[in-house]
This record gives structure tokens, sequence and C-alpha cells, in this order.
């Protein structure tokens, strides 16, 4: 099992920047990706970012890339998610989620295992 808590979410003017945390515990997260996930009121859960643990390979949604990025702390057992120049669209609640894997980034919810209780974002036009 893989917990994994959020945090780090709250309420910024569009341009702005936030980072989210997502802690994990429970296993060895080496063979592991580790990704961000977001559901805005009414949409499918979407992907956003994605980190492979050992390597430390990165991979993005193309709605995000340039204006987020994904990094792990492997001292802290944490992935962190930059969001920089937000925008009203990028409202949504924030997910972190797991899932063994060691090559091929997945995109799709269903593909992983583990997920966190989620932390709001909104931006403010």
């Amino acid at each position: 099992q893989v917990q994994l808590v959020e945090s780090g979410g709250g309420l910024v003017q569009a341009g702005g920047s936030l980072r989210l945390s997502c802690a994990a515990s429970g296993r060895t997260l080496s063979m592991y990706h580790m990704a961000w996930f977001r559901q805005a009121p009414g949409k499918e859960r979407e992907f956003v970012a994605a980190i492979a643990w050992y390597s430390g390979s990165t991979y993005y949604a193309d709605s995000v890339k340039g204006r987020f990025t994904i990094s792990r702390d492997n001292a802290k057992n944490t992935v962190y998610l930059q969001m920089n120049g937000l925008k009203p669209e990028d409202t949504a609640v924030y997910y972190c989620a797991a899932r063994r894997e060691l090559v091929t980034f997945r995109t799709r919810p269903m593909e992983y295992d583990y997920w966190g209780q989620g932390t709001q974002v909104t931006t403010s036009s």
C-alpha cells in the first residue's frame, strides 16, 4: 500500500503561482511513477504531469507544458507540482497518484493504483 497526502492548494490570482506537495508513505517508491491529475466541476479527471521516481524523467500534458514543473525529493519522499502562470482554466481539485511502473508514462486515471484525497486550486481572473 502507498498512502498519499496532498497539500498546498489555495486561491490565487491569474498569473500567480502555487506549489503543491504530495507526501508518500508505505512503500519504497523507486519502482513507481508519480503523477498529478486534476478534476474541474462537471469534467472528467485529466492528466497533468508525471515523474519516474527512479530516473527523474518527466512527462507533461500540453496544456501545462512550460508553466508547471513536477519534481521529487527522495529524502522527504515527496512529489511537488510547481505551478506558474496560473489561469482560471487551471481551477480544479488536484490529485496525486502512484503507479508501479518503470518505463511508460501513463495518462489515464484508471491506470493508477493509489490516490490522495485532493487539494483545491482556484485561480481568479
